[in-house]
């Protein structure tokens, strides 16, 4: 069937976005200066932990403000979490599949055994995924990650090319005070890994609702096959 002419915002938005055309406000998200290999730190691998879906969402794009076409967005501030998958020679790994998921603003996981999921948001995705394109690009519109008992806030995620899964990663915010007490960040004994997995959450330059920018790039280990 031929896609209408006029398509609801948020496809249009997801499609601008699957395409690299994605600028907002005076930031584009996918433009990043030149990187050179010797400079580059290996993205530490984290535990997967307890709460990777045990149940997929129905929804899994990468906008896990809202569900399929729902009106209403999930609670918390608006973040736009972008970056590049690069192999340890700095060169873009096109073609592999991101994967992120994190508590809602409550602090709970779409997982069925999260400890307080009756109290999640039912606006919040709580997972998404993206194909990365030919310069390693990933992009997903989420909320702030926030602190639950035990955890300093963080976003997971996992990189998969075909049946293999090349990495198992989560991301912090950087200057977050709770993540000295975090025992999962902690364990990350080298203090330059320890710092490649500090993200900074900046003010989205022109956001009138306090929108956010954090940009990851992630470094693989190895050079996946194109």
């Amino acid at each position: 069937m031929n896609e209408p002419l006029v398509s609801h915002p948020r496809r249009r938005f997801l499609r601008c976005v699957a395409t690299g055309a994605l600028t907002i406000g005076a930031i584009d998200f996918f433009a990043v200066p030149g990187l050179f290999a010797e400079e580059l730190t290996l993205t530490p691998r984290q535990t997967e932990g307890p709460f990777y879906p045990n149940k997929l969402p129905l929804d899994t794009d990468n906008d896990l403000i809202i569900i399929n076409n729902s009106i209403t967005p999930a609670v918390g501030a608006v973040t736009h979490l972008s970056g590049r998958l690069l192999d340890a020679k700095g060169e873009p790994v096109r073609n592999a599949l991101v994967e992120i998921w994190q508590v809602d603003n409550m602090g709970a996981y779409i997982h069925t055994q999260s400890a307080n999921r009756q109290a999640h948001d039912a606006n919040f995705q709580g997972f998404g995924r993206f194909l990365t394109g030919t310069s390693g690009e990933y992009y997903f519109r989420t909320i702030k990650p926030v602190a639950y008992p035990g955890r300093t806030p963080h976003i997971h995620l996992k990189i998969r090319k075909g049946s293999k899964v090349l990495l198992t990663t989560q991301c912090y915010i950087k200057g977050e005070s709770r993540n000295e007490r975090d025992g999962i960040f902690k364990g990350i004994r080298n203090a330059k890994a320890r710092d490649s997995v500090l993200v900074d959450f900046a003010p989205l330059k022109g956001s009138r609702t306090g929108e956010l920018t954090a940009r990851f790039d992630i470094i693989l280990g190895m050079t996946p096959d194109a």
